[in-house]
């Protein structure tokens, strides 16, 4: 891209991001909460395209300047400073072009959400629950990783360990942004605890992803809520079985169900059940979005169809293979204690690719 056409598109943003650094100063943005959040995200979402627009102007212009001394300089040393700089100046503009190229690129508006996560025992039976504990485990360590907190809505505990289904609510800087990459079947390729004669089964698991909606993004109605209360199940202590502390809420209009029993107290059950159906809700319209999207790209790397088999956990050879950008790691331990952000970072790069390709930057 020529260096003008980068500069002009950048000082567009520039333009709108002091704009909306106005606005937000204004009094009838203050007193307006949910237009004030909104341009509270534009103006954080452009700060890194000036920051990068700031240091490439300034590159252009250190070169400009180290030109003009090589024109006009006789003294040879002088002579030899300013093509050494011009030199490692320019060498240095390439990259600094492909990321503003990246950066304007429209993002997806819910990378920076929270999320929640399901994970869903598939086909195997028992040792398909004891594989959905394992993925488990390994989003719970990744999300220690990246100081992220995670929170159970609820679960269903398999026969023979793990379990049947997981739900749980996550919290962090840019979660949903980064997890939405493992949305999709998950399958292991293993010896089951249960066979005596030593086969090697396949199971699977469904891992979905969805951006958690904040209370501006879906307005519900209390009339179109039924809401039940029951006794939780599970481990818990005392209160298990004894107080009807669970929550289930049903969506009159759509029929969606969400119950949530993790926490004892009825209200908080409410308020996370609450939270959640807002939630699956928003991504009612989101996913029209994917589809969207969906048929624009054909790795399907992050979008679209949560039923197709993205990945694959081979124990025998601990392999782990990633079936959308064909990528293929051998330390398939490590994987499992959570050490994903290699595999996540690839498949990051691979839609980047993508979406330079469908733009017109």
């Amino acid at each position: 891209m020529a260096n003008n056409l980068i500069l002009e598109k950048l000082e567009g943003v520039k333009q709108r991001f002091i704009e909306v650094g106005d606005l937000l100063t204004k009094p009838e943005i203050l007193s307006d909460m949910e237009r004030y959040i909104k341009l509270n995200k534009e103006y954080k979402g452009l700060q890194p395209i000036i920051e990068a627009y700031e240091r490439y102007k300034l590159t252009l212009l250190n070169i400009s300047s180290a030109k003009e001394l090589l024109s006009g300089e006789k003294d040879e040393e002088m002579r030899e400073m300013a093509k050494s700089e011009i030199e490692a100046l320019t060498a240095t503009v390439p990259d600094m072009e492909e990321e503003i190229k990246l950066l304007l690129i429209p993002t997806d508006p819910e990378d920076e959400k929270d999320a929640v996560v399901e994970i869903r025992a598939g086909t195997g039976g028992d040792e398909a629950s004891i594989f959905a504990g394992d993925l488990y485990r390994m989003y719970t360590k990744f999300f220690e990783q990246n100081g992220w907190k995670a929170e159970v809505n609820r679960f269903s505990e398999g026969t023979a360990g793990g379990y049947k289904e997981i739900v749980m609510t996550v919290t962090g800087d840019g979660v949903y942004g980064i997890m939405k990459y493992e949305s999709g079947v998950h399958r292991v390729q293993r010896v089951p605890q249960t066979e005596t004669q030593g086969r090697i089964h396949t199971s699977a698991a469904s891992v979905v992803v969805l951006p958690e909606a904040d209370e501006f993004d879906v307005v519900i109605r209390n009339e179109d809520i039924r809401k039940d209360t029951y006794c939780s199940s599970g481990p818990g202590g005392q209160s298990v079985n004894t107080t009807y502390s669970a929550i289930r809420l049903t969506h009159i209009p759509t029929g969606i169900v969400v119950t949530c029993q993790d926490e004892k107290s009825q209200l908080k059950n409410y308020d996370k059940a609450l939270a959640e159906l807002r939630t699956r809700l928003y991504n009612l319209e989101y996913q029209k979005y994917l589809d969207e999207v969906s048929h624009k790209r054909k790795t399907m790397v992050s979008t679209g169809d949560r039923s197709a088999k993205i990945r694959t956990y081979n124990y025998p050879q601990g392999r782990m293979t990633d079936h959308r950008i064909n990528y293929t790691v051998y330390n398939l331990p490590s994987i499992l204690d959570g050490n994903i952000r290699e595999v996540i970072e690839r498949l990051q790069m691979a839609e980047n690719a993508e979406r330079l390709k469908e733009s017109n930057i």
